[in-house]
Formats: structure tokens, sequence, C-alpha cells
């Protein structure tokens, strides 16, 4: 009896010692400089969202965020480093669908799995548009369609691009073919700028990726075509471009593709709810948000952590889905 007695007693004092120790870390952390680490080089999309954030997040955390570009394998360096870091909070990962869930479903090489990560907050979506060479003979999405079914019957079927096997743009592609049942050829590209001068120079035929403002500089001097935005409404800002809802081949291929900051998976309850607090200030700031807008990104709505968790899993379930359905092999 008095063994059992002593055992509760250490057990009780354990978890009280737990529980202090996890406010102290809050009350702590963070006492250094927190890295932001980026997947791509410096001067993307992903980069300028980055430093849109780090100084306003650098002041609700009271410590300097320092961005850290590291390129490769679909972003699945840098998110490798971040899991080798310790998991203390002090590094940070920009991350989307297209890094975290597809890279190892579509590369051999990439060893770890989305459950990996815990998202702490999401920070906005990109908005996702078809794009076409100028010189396709189409100025819609239902003519695209009719187009490709009568160009694939003729054994000529339409390309599409994309930014390497297993993105999620060729995911896009391939899950266009396969809800319509024409057959199209991927035309993978080792980023974005090369799929885009084909585009424009009609070695490609359609592009499937993010919005932004030089895609209408493009379309609105005759280099490429915006067929429609994969929008279920039209949205402010595009409102010149049709969304996908209002074609009748592909009304319900809605698509947009979200980024969010996380952490390691087994990081600190504490440390997690600190920058969680500090980056849902930091959405909150109006140059931040018009910073966002002003690249085309939807602003997030913050959440909370339990809702995050539950945004995270349903995110990964659906790329899953569409990889399987498509047959997506690692590579």
């Amino acid at each position: 009896m008095r063994t059992s007695h002593l055992l509760k007693r250490l057990i009780a004092a354990s978890l009280t010692g737990l529980v202090l120790a996890q406010g102290a870390l809050a009350q702590s952390f963070p006492t250094k400089p927190v890295s932001l680490m980026v997947p791509y080089p410096a001067g993307g999309l992903s980069d300028v969202l980055a430093r849109l954030v780090n100084v306003p997040l650098a002041k609700h955390l009271n410590q300097p965020v320092i961005v850290e570009n590291l390129g490769g394998v679909s972003g699945a360096i840098a998110a490798q480093k971040v899991l080798t870091a310790p998991s203390d909070g002090y590094y940070l990962f920009q991350g989307s669908p297209n890094e975290l869930i597809l890279s190892p479903l579509a590369n051999a090489a990439v060893k770890f799995k989305s459950e990996d990560f815990r998202l702490v907050q999401m920070i906005g979506a990109a908005q996702m548009a078809i794009y076409a060479r100028p010189n396709l003979p189409v100025n819609n999405v239902d003519e695209l369609i009719a187009y490709a079914r009568k160009e694939a019957a003729a054994g000529k079927p339409l390309t599409y691009a994309s930014v390497g096997p297993g993105s999620f743009y060729h995911l896009l592609g391939e899950h266009l073919s396969k809800i319509t049942g024409i057959p199209m050829t991927h035309v993978p590209y080792k980023g974005g700028a090369p799929a885009n001068q084909d585009l424009i120079g009609g070695q490609v035929d359609i592009f499937m990726t993010v919005y932004g403002k030089s895609y209408q500089q493009l379309a609105d001097s005759g280099k490429i075509k915006i067929l429609a935005m994969l929008n279920k409404e039209r949205l402010e800002g595009v409102k010149q471009y049709p969304a996908i809802s209002e074609s009748k081949q592909l009304k319900n291929f809605e698509f947009n593709i979200w980024t969010g900051y996380f952490v390691k998976k087994d990081t600190p309850e504490a440390v997690v709810q600190t920058l969680h607090k500090a980056i849902t200030e930091t959405l909150n700031d109006a140059a931040v948000r018009a910073g966002l807008e002003a690249n085309s990104l939807l602003v997030a709505k913050p959440l909370p952590l339990t809702e995050l968790n539950k945004v995270y899993n349903e995110g990964t379930a659906q790329f899953r889905g569409i990889a399987k359905s498509i047959n997506l092999q690692p590579q």
C-alpha cells in the first residue's frame, strides 16, 4: 500500500512538473531568432510571401525572424532540414500540399510523411487558372474540352505543362484527363518560367497554375489566353475572367493551393500555441493583408489549432485520393 501511495505521489509530482515546465517554456519562447524556411529560391512568390510576413511576425515574437531559402526536390530538401532540427519551434516551415503531401507521394527519395508536420496557421491561398497558348482555337473551358476531345480522337492529344512529376499542376492535368475521359500528354518542366515560355511560344497547349498579375499582363498583350479561374464564383480583382463554375463541362473543377506555417509534429504544445498566437496577430496586420492581396492571394481566415488539424488532415486525404485515382507512382 505504501509503495502504491508513493507511486501515485511520484506520478502526480511528475505531471505537475510537466505542466510547470510547459508554462515556463511558453513564457520564455522564443529567446533567440526564429528561422522561417522557404522551400524555393529567393525571388519567387513563396519568397515574396515570407518577406511580407517575417518582419511583422518578429514584432509579435519579440525576436528576429530570418528567412532562409532552400530549394530542391519540390521543396523536400527544406522540409527535411526542418525535420532534422530540434523540435523546439525555432524552425518554421512555410509550406503547402505541394511540398508536404504530394512530394512524398511522387518522389521515392522523400522519406517523410505529411503527418510528420503540424499546421500552426494558414496564411493564404493562391487562386488557380487555366492558361492556353495564344493561338489555341478556343476561348473558354467548354470550347477547350470539345477541342481536346476532337484532337484526341484524331490521335493528337493536347499537351499540358507542369513544374514536374507529382506537382500539384501535374495532378490537376491528370485529374482533368481522367474526369473528362480525354487523353492528354503531360509535359514536365523544371519550373514555372520555362513552362510559361513554351506556352507563349505555342510549344505547349495549356498550363494550369497559380494566378498572378504577370499572367494578366501576358493575357492583355495577347501572349496567352486565360480561359477560366478555378473558383466557385468571380472574385474581386479577377472578375473579368469566368469562374470554372460557369462552364458546363467542368462546373465542379474548383481548386486553389493554400500556404501555411508548420512545425515538427512533436513540438511542445506551449511553443505551438505561442507561434499560433503570433502568426494570427500577424495575419490581422493591415499591411500584411494588403501585401497578400496585392499578390493575388486569398487571405486565410485565422483558425484555432483544433480546426487547423482537421483542415490539414482533410487536405492530406483529398490529395492522396487524387493521387490514387490517377495511379501516381513514386519515381
